[in-house]
Parts: C-alpha cells; sequence; structure tokens
C-alpha cells in the first residue's frame, strides 16, 4: 500500500459510482492529483468540495499508477466568501481553470502552487486582486517553461520606454524600435513590468495580451484544446465593471 498526507487546492470534482466523487487535488508536493473520495456525495460534504477549497488529504492506493482514493478534511474555504461578488467569483473560476487545465499530472510545481495559494486568499481580502491575478499569470507562463522576456528591448536592450511586445518570441521591444510593425506587436502595459497601481482597464489589455501566448504557445503544447471559457468571462466582467 502506498500512502501519503499533504495539502492541496481542490480543483474540481465529478460524480463516481452512486454515493462517491473523484477529486483533481493541487497538492503541495505531489502537483496535481486525482483519487476517489468515498461517500463523497450529500449535502453535508457538498460545502467542502467547492473549487478553491483548501484542504488537508491522505492518498493511499495499491499501486503508483492506481487513481486511489483520498481522504479529506476541510482547512478553509474560498467559493462561499466570493459569492456576493461576481467579479471575484469569475476571478476564482478563471484561476482554478487555468491550473486543471495546464498542470501536468503528478508532478510537483512548489512555485506556482505557493503562488497560487497565495493569489486565492488575497481574493478573499482586498477587491484589489485582479492585479495579483496578471501576475499570477505571467508567473503560471513562467513556471511551465513559457516565461516572457519583458524586462529589455529585444532589438537593442534597452529597459527604457518599453510599450510593445512581439507576438512571436514574446519579448520586449521598446516604442522607437517599433517601427512599421507596430500594428503587429502586443500592447506592454506597465502593470506588466512591474507598476504596483493599475486600473482594472490597464489589467485587462494586459491579461489579452498575456492570453495570446496561453493560445499560441501553452495550447500547442496540451494537444491545442481550448484555453477554459471562466478566462474569458473574467475578462468580460473585467470590461462591464468598466462601462458601468
Amino acid at each position: 500500500m502506498i500512502q501519503w498526507r499533504d495539502e492541496g487546492i481542490l480543483l474540481s470534482v465529478r460524480k463516481h459510482a452512486e454515493n462517491s466523487v473523484i477529486a483533481e487535488i493541487f497538492t503541495e508536493s505531489h502537483g496535481r492529483h486525482s483519487g476517489v473520495i468515498r461517500g463523497g456525495v450529500g449535502r453535508k460534504r457538498s460545502p467542502i468540495f467547492q473549487i478553491g477549497s483548501q484542504l488537508e488529504v491522505v492518498w493511499k492506493a495499491r499501486l503508483e499508477d492506481h487513481i486511489g482514493s483520498f481522504s479529506v478534511e476541510p482547512l478553509r474555504s474560498r467559493a462561499a466568501q466570493m459569492m456576493e461578488d461576481p467579479l471575484t467569483l469569475a476571478g476564482l473560476t478563471s484561476a482554478i481553470g487555468l491550473l486543471s487545465f495546464s498542470l501536468p499530472e503528478r508532478q510537483a510545481q512548489l512555485s506556482l502552487y505557493r503562488n497560487s495559494v497565495n493569489l486565492l486568499d488575497f481574493m478573499c481580502t482586498t477587491e484589489a486582486w485582479p492585479l495579483a491575478y496578471l501576475q499570477w499569470e505571467l508567473g503560471l507562463l513562467q513556471d511551465l517553461g513559457f516565461g516572457l522576456d519583458l524586462n529589455t528591448c529585444a532589438v537593442s536592450g534597452t529597459t527604457d520606454n518599453l510599450l510593445y511586445v512581439s507576438p512571436k518570441s514574446g519579448r520586449a521591444v521598446a516604442a522607437h524600435h517599433a517601427g512599421r510593425w507596430k500594428t503587429q506587436l502586443l500592447p506592454l502595459v506597465p502593470c506588466m513590468i512591474g507598476d504596483s497601481v493599475a486600473s482594472n482597464g490597464e489589467i485587462a489589455v494586459g491579461l489579452r495580451t498575456i492570453g495570446h501566448f496561453f493560445e499560441k504557445w501553452l495550447a500547442p503544447s496540451l494537444g491545442d484544446r481550448p484555453i477554459p471559457r471562466a478566462r474569458d468571462r473574467l475578462l468580460n466582467r473585467l470590461d462591464n465593471k468598466l462601462n458601468n
């Protein structure tokens, strides 16, 4: 019998047999892992199985390559705290959707795990989370091997007046080097390179730039599966907040 104990973020649950569910959990030391939770169906247990919940888990299996089973204890719920704010709930579902979409199975991603816990906890405490979310998406690309190089100009190496991103290389381009290619470049907003204050409009522009690399770099590495629609819903929520 193989057994380990860990802590993790609940990514998804789906019904399995009559009274059980299969849970997908992003664990600190074992990465994205699935397991059967017996008796996981019912009103009493449903609050535990909301996406984004922080759980203490024990996984058991006879063999390493078996799906195995989880026993879980709740540490803290997050979704319940976000239900009254559609924008924050959209942020939660987008982050969880991207993790479920992009994480390799059973491979520890310690930096991304810690960044994800910090982001989700931050979303529970302040309305200023969208900038942290943008930085989290940049970190997600970095941790999965698709990091953008936004600190210096790809043409000259300067750090001044960086206004664009090359859609092919993912490198920054200074305004005076954009030339006739300017219309083919992506916008590089200040909050993508370290500004600590940004409007929701600026963040939305930055997220659309990042989204290009999700579609052109990350998705092809995962079999060209579509980016989770929850991310589009988050962008729509940001746009709606700007227009209201």
